[in-house]
């Protein structure tokens, strides 16, 4: 009981000081509920839509993409208006309807402006069912009833000023549908962001699939008293158990709930940047017992004289952290529900809505939130606790604040040049990996222990480097800049700990930053090298190139040819009697002219002969194919051939690498015309000397078809670079946590250090130091600190971004690209910071009483 009063007693003492460390807790238990808050409400909306857009049982061919998902051809797969009539028949069925649906369309209104959304939700259109009431109802007009007339979804009505009579063209495959809008239907449960669009059943028949007497799916309702399962077993009976695919309510729920996994991969991925925040927030805490530890070796002691024993002293430091720990978490979890709360809104300002009314808080969740940051805390504190622990009684007579154990610290650093040593060696082993699995490994036990590594030696580093940047950085400021040069170098253990909490995140900045700038620049160089076409077709959301776009392409004015780029799937089997699955790159044979690939036998051109094929150079390595040699080729929905391999390409860059070629022709002689998937890219190459004009008239012939991008070489190279930037933001805005947190462990370490260097503030005032140059002073010493850290963090992030990059370079990106314009910033950024986290430590300071200060013990 005592030792629990005198823990109380001294955290409700030192809540001011315990506060930075609560705010630490606080924002690292925040991102692990508010991640787990978030995500579990994604999954609770995907959930209630998927439970009432599924009929009771739903047929549709065995070959169905999932989700409704659609083929390359661009059409859906489809299964014959009979099959209705055929499971009407069932016993145990109550109605049947056939539906259509697509997601390979892109809907634009008058102006031409793609109505689909921003976010990745895709666009469906489809026929208007009784199923969709399940889902939906029309808040104004009516459902189509004609070739001219649509319905679409209210979300995308309201977000894009859209009214009944309104102009919409839907484009597919078979081509662009014109029609108005008669209807408006509102989502009964929370749309993700989806558009929607609907028309009569045989206009959606004729424009998405092609055929007046096809469908999609069917959808079963079960008369009342008969289970899914039994209804699905009776239509199995009816249509063939192996001639479709037959799936209950559930099921289909649970298949879209499965293709639904970037959800998981998204929470664990965000809770990776929590764990990171959580192992920062662990130095914060660290500091904040070592020092307020020091600051009571006196009182310590004077509990050790009246009686207090080793383990009561190491328990009222551990009470202690739990207490901190509690008000943290519990301050964090709610926090983290305000912080989901907050990504649903921003969410919702992207274009995916979520509903605050499906806010989903299992109990999970707070009680993982508390665990974690009770455990984190105690731990934290727990090697301070045992220095408290180790206090002795004589400690009473002594000054505040004794020095550590010079042993220890020789011990210390030896562990630490060890693992940094250990360190060292994974990542040469990672950097003269032959295979990029086995250097993955090795990376990862380099990244770990030069981590670990640096953490530990971060003391002895500091004598080092906290003096050379002290030349540059503080001695222009004469006795103050050495008096904040002293200071930062008093306790290097502490100046360590500090320094490192900001280290860890720069040096995933500096990592992320390198790899990100290599795989550019590598990409940039392989598109110099082997891209010859001038333009470059593709959509921005991987749809096929429809036949409409691709003959404007063809006509276009001011060029040389046009080059349809294409992918099959088939079976190859090689000489040796090897047979694989693959992928076959069909093309014009104007594709030797648009790629310059280099060649290990043969010429590129000769792949695109009649009966004619390339493979790869490993593939002809590890098969012994040779020149003239022929393959078996099964095409995925076709015929097979015999092909002679014309041309074997080199592996060596990271174009097209691996890829097997066969001409357009050989393509459609062998795949029939319904199965051939359509082009996802095309190239094109200007007459000479008008580049220029034939850019324009790209863009002016495909203004019409919104979803697809015109990029000449210049374009395609900035479209990789904000790609890769655009990653690279999200990560670090993810990393900004663990940064922020870093920074409050500045602000800590340098609040507590003004209080145990009250005495010597006021002494130092008394013999004329100004407030000023106090202020100057404190500030300087954080600038120290936070450089010092900086310095750490993106050398030890560099060398794990070049070591990636070898691994890279395995792949063929071989350009090592260092981002220096975004390394100097963030070293000039880390002074700043530490600038801005002495504000309140200095003013502080800077406020002291000078009697009162020199009167302090």
């Amino acid at each position: 009981m005592t030792v629990m009063k005198t823990a109380r007693r001294n955290f409700f003492a030192h809540k001011g000081r315990m506060a930075l460390s609560a705010v630490a807790v606080m924002l690292s238990v925040a991102f692990v509920c508010g991640t787990l808050v978030f995500t579990d409400t994604m999954n609770t909306t995907f959930d209630k839509l998927f439970a009432v857009t599924n009929s009771d049982v739903t047929v549709s061919p065995k070959k169905a993409e999932s989700s409704g998902e659609t083929p390359d051809t661009g059409k859906p797969e489809s299964l014959a208006a009979s099959v209705v009539e055929r499971v009407r028949q069932a016993e145990g069925v109550n109605s049947v309807e056939g539906g259509v649906a697509s997601m390979a369309v892109t809907v634009v209104n008058s102006k031409n402006e793609n109505l689909g959304s921003t976010t990745g939700a895709p666009t469906f259109a489809g026929n208007w069912t009784e199923n969709e009431l399940k889902s939906m109802k029309i808040i104004e007009g009516q459902a189509p009833r004609g070739p001219t007339e649509a319905m679409i979804d209210g979300d995308t009505a309201k977000k894009h000023h859209l009214k009944l009579g309104d102009d919409i063209r839907t484009i597919a495959v078979t081509g662009d549908i014109r029609s108005k809008i008669t209807g408006i239907a509102a989502f009964t449960v929370t749309n993700p962001g989806a558009t929607v669009v609907y028309f009569d059943t045989a206009t959606a028949q004729q424009k998405l699939l092609g055929a007046p007497d096809v469908f999609t799916h069917v959808n079963v309702t079960a008369k009342d008293g008969v289970s899914d399962a039994q209804l699905k077993q009776n239509v199995a009976t009816a249509v063939g158990a192996d001639t479709y695919k037959l799936q209950t309510a559930k099921e289909a729920a649970d298949a879209n709930r499965k293709d639904m996994s970037f959800l998981n991969i998204m929470k664990w991925v965000m809770l990776g940047f929590a764990a990171i925040a959580f192992l920062v927030g662990i130095f914060l805490i660290f500091n904040t017992f070592s020092m307020l530890v020091a600051q009571r070796t006196r009182e310590i002691g004077l509990m050790r004289a009246i009686g207090a024993d080793s383990g009561q002293v190491l328990k009222s430091v551990v009470v202690e952290a739990f207490l901190l720990g509690v008000v943290g978490s519990l301050l964090g979890v709610g926090a983290g529900i305000g912080l989901a709360v907050g990504l649903m809104k921003l969410m919702g300002q992207m274009g995916m809505s979520l509903s605050t009314d499906d806010l989903t808080i299992a109990w999970t969740t707070p009680a993982i939130g508390v665990f974690l940051g009770i455990v984190v805390t105690v731990v934290s504190a727990y090697i301070p606790a045992r220095r408290a622990g180790k206090v002795s009684p004589m400690a009473a007579l002594r000054e505040v604040g004794t020095p550590g154990d010079k042993k220890a610290g020789r011990i210390r650093a030896a562990i630490g040049l060890v693992l940094t040593g250990v360190g060292a060696a994974g990542l040469f082993l990672a950097a003269t990996a032959d295979k990029a699995g086995t250097g993955s490994l090795w990376l990862g036990l380099g990244v770990l222990f030069t981590l670990i590594g640096f953490i530990v030696i971060g003391p002895l580093l500091a004598g080092v480097v906290v003096r050379a940047l002290s030349a540059p950085v503080l001695r222009p400021f004469g006795s103050i800049g050495r008096l904040a040069e002293r200071n930062a170098l008093r306790n290097p253990r502490r100046t360590g700990a500090t320094a490192a909490a900001l280290m860890i995140g720069l040096a995933l900045v500096a990592c992320l930053s390198v790899v990100g700038s290599s795989m550019v620049a590598s990409a940039t160089d392989e598109l110099d090298k082997s891209v010859g076409a001038d333009f470059i077709v593709q959509s921005q959301t991987g749809q096929p190139v429809v036949p409409q776009a691709e003959e404007a392409l063809r006509k276009t004015q001011g060029l040389a040819h046009v080059t349809a780029y294409r992918e099959l799937d088939a079976k190859i089997t090689a000489p040796d009697g090897t047979t694989e699955s693959d992928g076959l790159g069909a093309q014009d044979p104007t594709y030797a002219k648009d790629i310059r690939r280099k060649m290990t036998a043969g010429e590129h051109a000769a792949a695109y002969g009649p009966q004619s094929m390339s493979v790869g150079s490993e593939y002809a390595a590890k098969h012994h194919v040779k020149l003239g040699d022929e393959l078996t080729v099964a095409f995925t929905g076709g015929k097979t051939a015999k092909l002679k391999v014309a041309a074997i390409t080199s592996d060596e860059g990271n174009l097209d690498k691996g890829m097997k070629y066969v001409s357009t022709a050989v393509a459609e002689a062998n795949v029939p015309a319904d199965k051939l998937p359509r082009p996802f890219m095309v190239l094109a190459t200007a007459k000479d000397g008008q580049e220029s004009a034939a850019y324009k008239a790209l863009k002016d012939e495909l203004a019409q078809y919104p979803q697809y991008q015109v990029l000449n070489q210049t374009d395609y190279k900035q479209a990789l670079k904000d790609q890769v930037g655009q990653l690279l933001n999200v990560v670090y805005a993810l990393l900004a946590l663990a940064i922020i947190v870093a920074i409050l462990g500045v602000v800590n370490t340098l609040a507590l250090s003004v209080v145990e260097r009250t005495r010597e503030i006021g002494l130092m005032r008394a013999i004329g130091l100004s407030r000023r140059q106090l202020r100057r002073m404190i500030r300087l010493e954080s600038v120290v600190i936070a450089l010092f850290g900086a310095l750490l963090g993106l050398g030890l992030g560099m060398g794990w971004g070049a070591t990636a990059h070898q691994l890279l370079a395995l792949q063929g990106m071989k350009v090592l690209e260092i981002p220096w314009p975004t390394i100097l910033g963030v070293f000039a950024g880390s002074a700043l910071v530490g600038l801005l986290a002495a504000l309140f430590p200095a003013f502080r300071a800077g406020r002291m009483n000078v009697l009162n200060a020199i009167a302090s013990e």
